[in-house]
């Protein structure tokens, strides 16, 4: 029967037709003059039509200010007002997108502006939008081209790979974005680099379990090797040679075998002690034997969006050339009930030696990790590791979908990260380890067990469950981000999808920038 059922499992719209991303590939050019089908001007707080705006407005005869009036804008941040055959001018349409008090605007402020012009075109029928971006903030005119430019890209992802049957009003008509600008900006290349790197990491979330399963997903990873990347993929006899009982026993339910795999990118000194990323990467996440309810349970394709980010930050570090040593590291499984599968109850020995009481098979996540970390610590010796995991619903109790739990055992890690996410839009919030959370976790059959058995501090307990597979004197940092990998509406944000964001690209990206 396991033979019937496999077969007929086989039905991938994957292996039938390559999946097209052509809707959100977008060509994205620096001219002096912008010239395009659609065109896009700031506008401050108050509704004041910055420079661009208001030359339009003047060649316009005051077409767009009177606009403004009508829809009452008010220069909000993403506030839009669109004025279609505006009298005397080249372009078929005009947004005018609010950046809310200019002399306040960031580096952000520019990216969202881009994007919510990109979203508001995407479908209009125009096929080229001309961004007139000008100095905010602290930004300069060429700094803000360069921020718009990387929003016009994440504000132009879709995910229509299987959609067969869209209608031509909402196929994507716009095909490039030309940013006003003298020159290309020399943030561009890096921006192009990230924007890659999130897309891929979106793409790898919202893909469905039957075409993203644990060997496909490395089969995909170790076409990184192209960009430069060493990849490494273990199957589940190297992993047995190793002891890695406790991500083993996540995926023994699943007809498909779970992977571990190893990302390298070494651009920085020779010898020198790299970085490492673990990421949680189960492909779906049934809980198991200790099953997961039924409404809701279709979002569990997304359950391995730390991995996900994990891989699209090699990817970016990959095509920026970073000046450092990286290696990410994800565990790959496929969390099912079957006969084989891993029962509450059963007892397991980790990679490390430490025995594991699993009572609970939808607490599996922290399994994965616990054999993904001792590998990249045994193996690599990092100088700092971070791992990812949408680990907790508790965590989307306690912080909604705006922060990212943060667990750190060092203070200047914790910092570079706060400071690394409060700069890339992905903010993450600290939260406590202590003794008495480490406590909750013992048990009389074994060195720890993998829940605590009270519905309390669920996301500490998580974080407390990796942290005895952290070695002694080794930097280390958590992050929860079943809140941030996906979200659902309405939070929804111009620079991402309703769906998958890819969250975690960005902040570990610049967590290595920082460190170059």
């Amino acid at each position: 029967m396991k033979r019937a059922r496999q077969v007929l499992g086989r039905t991938n719209p994957g292996r039938r037709r390559r999946p097209d991303r052509k809707s959100r590939i977008m060509d994205i050019r620096f001219e002096s003059e912008a010239r395009g089908d659609a065109a896009a001007v700031m506008a401050g707080e108050g509704g004041a039509l910055m420079d661009a705006g208001r030359a339009l407005d003047e060649r316009a005869g005051g077409a767009l200010a009177k606009a403004m009036k009508a829809a009452r804008f008010t220069g909000g941040a993403n506030q839009v007002v669109e004025i279609l055959a505006p009298a005397n001018l080249d372009y078929g349409r005009v947004l005018i997108v609010g950046v809310g008090d200019p002399a306040k605007a960031n580096a952000l402020t520019a990216e969202r502006w881009g994007a919510q012009a990109v979203r508001r075109t995407l479908t209009t029928g125009a096929e080229t939008l001309a961004l007139l971006p000008e100095a905010i903030g602290e930004l300069s005119a060429s700094q803000a081209a360069a921020r718009a430019a990387f929003g016009a890209r994440l504000g132009g992802y879709r995910f229509d790979a299987y959609r067969t049957k869209l209608k031509p009003e909402q196929k994507p008509s716009l095909t490039s974005v030309i940013v006003q600008a003298e020159k290309a900006p020399k943030e561009d290349e890096a921006g192009a680099a990230l924007a890659q790197g999130i897309a891929f990491a979106r793409d790898l979330v919202s893909e469905p379990s039957n075409v993203l399963h644990p060997e496909e997903y490395a089969a995909r990873l170790r076409k990184l090797e192209a960009h430069g990347l060493e990849v490494e993929v273990l199957g589940e006899k190297a992993m047995a040679d190793l002891g890695m009982n406790a991500l083993l026993g996540v995926g023994r339910g699943s007809e498909r075998e779970s992977q571990l795999v190893v990302m390298r990118w070494n651009g920085g000194k020779k010898g020198e002690k790299p970085v490492a990323f673990v990421g949680k990467g189960v492909t779906f996440d049934t809980g198991g034997i200790s099953l997961k309810p039924g409404p809701g349970m279709e979002e569990m394709k997304g359950d391995m969006g730390g991995s996900a980010a994990v891989a699209g930050a090699m990817l970016t570090l990959a095509l920026r050339k970073a000046k450092a040593n990286v290696v990410g590291v994800v565990g790959l499984v496929e969390n099912m009930p079957d006969g084989k599968a891993q029962r509450p109850g059963d007892i397991v020995i980790a990679a490390d030696g430490q025995t594991i009481e699993v009572l609970n098979t939808d607490a599996e996540g922290r399994l994965v990790l616990a054999d993904a970390v001792w590998y990249a610590q045994e193996k690599h010796q990092p100088a700092v590791m971070i791992d990812l995991a949408t680990l907790t619903g508790a965590v989307i109790v306690a912080l909604g979908h705006e922060y990212a739990g943060m667990y750190a055992n060092d203070e200047d890690l914790a910092k570079a990260l706060e400071k690394a996410g409060a700069e890339e839009g992905e903010q993450v919030w600290r939260m406590p380890l202590a003794p008495a959370y480490d406590k909750m976790i013992e048990t009389p059959n074994a060195d720890m067990k993998n829940i605590a058995g009270k519905p309390a501090a669920g996301s500490i307990i998580g974080a407390a469950f990796i942290k005895r597979f952290v070695r002694e004197g080794q930097k280390w940092a958590h992050l929860d981000i079943a809140g941030t990998a996906w979200k659902p509406a309405p939070y929804e944000d111009p620079l991402s999808p309703l769906w998958a964001t890819g969250w975690g690209v960005r902040i570990l990206n610049r967590f290595v920038k920082d460190r170059e």
